[in-house]
């Protein structure tokens, strides 16, 4: 199996808008377990827990298994492969909006 780069893991995996839900919610949770993430979702444990096994196999959640439970937590340092991707484009846009003030300062000054 061909081994692909965090970036497409990451991307691959908030694609799903269920998946991107639930990242969301362990987002704004300290720790959530997958009873607490099914409770209101409209989605079985188990698709929550498929859900969960990408978004951990992206690098985005960690689990801690206590008892019975399993506590999930979001990664901030997962979301960095997307980030430093996205800060590529950073220096595109800031020269393509001087350049606009430049043109829009000459044509009305």
């Amino acid at each position: 199996m061909m081994q692909t780069a965090p970036i497409d893991a990451v991307m691959r995996s908030l694609a799903d808008p269920t998946r991107r839900s639930v990242f969301e919610r362990i987002v704004r949770s300290r720790e959530i377990t997958v009873a607490e993430l099914t409770l209101g979702s409209g989605v079985t444990q188990g698709a929550i827990s498929q859900h969960l096994r990408a978004l951990k196999q992206a690098g985005l959640v960690i689990d801690r298994p206590e008892g019975r439970n399993v506590h999930y937590r979001a990664r901030p340092e997962g979301l960095k492969p997307l980030v430093d991707w996205m800060a590529q484009y950073d220096l595109f846009w800031r020269e393509r909006f001087a350049g606009l003030h430049a043109l829009l300062e000459e044509v009305e000054p």
